[in-house]
């Protein structure tokens, strides 16, 4: 239950920072104005007068951040964090318009530039796509479906999504929105500081956040948002709220985090591409890092922010870590009890970059394997589609989810002539401790003709199946959702047949998406709920659902729904009925809801499960 209602702002460098102007400025945070304002149509903010912090000019003198000195090979850095504790419902307006008629501003021509090298190419190697569809047979059962965050000034949206008991969190560019699980729509805000206000603007966050993206942290129970900013030549931020509990309407705990990172020679550096996961320790953010001072690239940061201190709103002592020759990395999501945090980008076009942070709270130390994975061609052209070529991206990992010893992710290969979208499960093993990591198995998943897929993202459930879901479309296809899935007992390598999910009236061209998501159900843990985009006449349309592989009533796992899963259930819950988990009978759990009690609420549970059917 939400305790606080007050808004707390703890003392911090951000507060120095911004000057006392911010601190006078709250009190007019119910008058401000919306993002056709804020922003021209060049995508530039006006240069205006106005406290420091809410109004943007790209040519402005900013106030410079100290960097956070990782020049060392190896070195360790440190930096204090404070909180703002906000509470989301004394917002004056509970669901903000975001949309604009100025539609498709690119993300990356308000940022400073950034390019790095294309991946390499180890030479000789023939493509080798193991495994495609499982006998065009569909592991998918759809369930609902509703519309997310349409088009906002922004393009790519960059969807991710989190899924709490009984809330959708949602994250695009450059706004945040909360649903109950029937697709209702409770509350929306942008999250820099062209809101009302805006989600982050109530730490300082300015004009131009990008790259959000959220998860809900199954362990601790709570939603978690991270967001970036750059300025000038002396700004960067990495922003982060934690929600006080699983209810993500009330109290979060907020921190913008300073981000410019040093090098030899007086070079600093930003952050872009986050990679976002968490494991019972802590939460990681790991990003691109171009140049801020000047240009060039500097691999990629690895942040450290311990979990215990953001669940209550402290300080925090957070530690960052580089890795030169990395880029693109992804951060695991981790179910289980994992040796270390995992991380995976693709190293070439025939191994992935495997790493892990060892004593991530003590003495982290980055640790770097390499995986080989069957050859491949890194996507070139784009996909096309009735308005055009939809930007396919260039090979990377697109999300990363790890559970008992397996590390899934997924990204785009070059096949056929067409983009088609790979996966890969990754068996950690005891390493980072000793051993190495090695494939169990990798997939691609063909639509056949064609129709590319791409942006995929995966994950996988307790019951060991595997989810997916992939933008799709051909010349005359508009982009499309597609889900996909495999159950632990179907052939290595293979994924069932891809059932389509959302289709737009319109087509696209240029920039487009950057990645999908997709997340499990912390109540049953087997239902999986992604976000993908469609496009209308307005722009870009996020799409919001959920499906089942194996499903949940079908407890005694022969893959058939009928009697003998009823009466199993019945027997291992008259067995252990007011027992504490795991308690079963004959191999069936009688904790159906997972609550670690076998009670009448297991017993109602599967009922409407059974009823359900799949």
């Amino acid at each position: 239950m939400k305790k606080n209602s007050m808004r707390l702002g703890v003392a911090s460098v951000r507060g120095a920072l911004l000057g006392a102007g911010f601190a006078l400025s709250l009190a007019a945070l119910s008058g401000c104005s919306g993002t056709s304002e804020r922003v021209s149509s060049s995508g530039a903010a006006p240069a205006a007068a106005g406290p420091e912090g809410f109004v943007w000019n790209a040519n402005e003198n900013r106030p410079p951040l100290p960097p956070i000195d990782l020049s060392a090979p190896g070195a360790v850095a440190q930096t204090l964090g404070e909180a703002t504790i906000i509470d989301t419902r004394t917002f004056p307006v509970q669901i903000q318009e975001i949309r604009s008629d100025r539609t498709g501003m690119r993300m990356k021509h308000n940022l400073p530039p950034h390019e790095r090298g294309k991946k390499p190419v180890v030479p000789g190697l023939a493509e080798a796509l193991e495994g495609q569809v499982l006998n065009d047979t569909s592991r998918v059962v759809p369930d609902v479906q509703f519309p997310g965050m349409g088009q906002t000034p922004w393009t790519p949206p960059d969807v991710t999504l989190a899924a709490g008991p009984n809330h959708i969190v949602s994250t695009v560019n450059m706004a945040v929105a909360f649903h109950d699980k029937q697709g209702n729509l409770q509350f929306q805000a942008n999250l820099d500081s062209t809101g009302s206000p805006g989600f982050f603007e109530t730490v300082g966050a300015s004009t131009f956040t990008f790259d959000p993206k959220c998860f809900y942290d199954h362990i601790a129970q709570r939603f978690v948002i991270v967001a970036l900013e750059v300025y000038g030549t002396t700004q960067s931020f990495i922003d982060i709220a934690v929600s006080d509990d699983s209810d993500p309407h009330g109290v979060w705990y907020k921190y913008r985090t300073n981000s410019v990172i040093g090098s030899t020679g007086g070079q600093t550096y930003w952050v872009d591409y986050p990679g976002f996961g968490y494991d019972a320790n802590a939460y990681y953010v790991t990003g691109n890092l171009f140049g801020l001072s000047a240009s060039g690239w500097g691999g990629v940061l690895f942040r450290i922010y311990p979990k215990a201190p953001l669940l209550t709103g402290s300080p925090v002592t957070f530690s960052d870590l580089r890795d030169t020759g990395a880029g693109s990395v992804q951060v695991a999501q981790c179910v289980g009890s994992n040796i270390a945090p995992f991380f995976v980008s693709d190293e070439n076009n025939s191994q992935m970059r495997v790493q892990a942070i060892r004593n991530p709270l003590t003495a982290p130390s980055l640790q770097t394997a390499l995986v080989n994975v069957p050859a491949f061609s890194y996507p070139s052209g784009d996909a096309p589609n009735p308005g055009g070529n939809a930007d396919v991206l260039d090979g990377r990992i697109m999300n990363a989810h790890w559970r008992d010893g397996r590390l899934y992710f997924g990204h785009g290969v070059f096949s056929s002539g067409k983009a088609v979208a790979r996966w890969y499960q990754v068996n950690t093993n005891n390493w980072p401790t000793s051993g190495s990591p090695t494939l169990g198995q990798s997939g691609t998943l063909n639509l056949g003709g064609s129709m590319a897929s791409f942006f995929p993202a995966i994950g996988a459930n307790r019951h060991g199946d595997v989810g997916m879901v992939v933008a799709a479309c051909n010349a005359t296809t508009m982009p499309s959702v597609y889900v996909a899935g495999r159950r632990a007992s179907d052939p290595v390598g293979t994924m069932g047949a891809a059932s389509l999910v959302a289709t737009g009236p319109n087509g696209a061209n240029g920039r487009w998406g950057d990645y999908f998501d997709i997340t499990t159900d912390p109540n049953d843990d087997a239902t999986f709920w992604y976000i993908g985009q469609v496009q209308n006449a307005a722009g870009w349309q996020s799409v919001i659902g959920s499906f089942v592989v194996t499903c949940a009533a079908n407890v005694n796992g022969d893959l058939t729904l009928d009697v003998l899963d009823f009466l199993d259930f019945m027997d291992a819950f008259g067995t252990c009925t007011n027992q504490p988990a795991p308690c079963g009978s004959g191999g069936v759990s009688g904790d159906f809801n997972g609550d670690t009690l076998v009670d009448v609420l297991d017993f109602l549970d599967f009922i409407d499960a059974f009823g359900t059917g799949c």
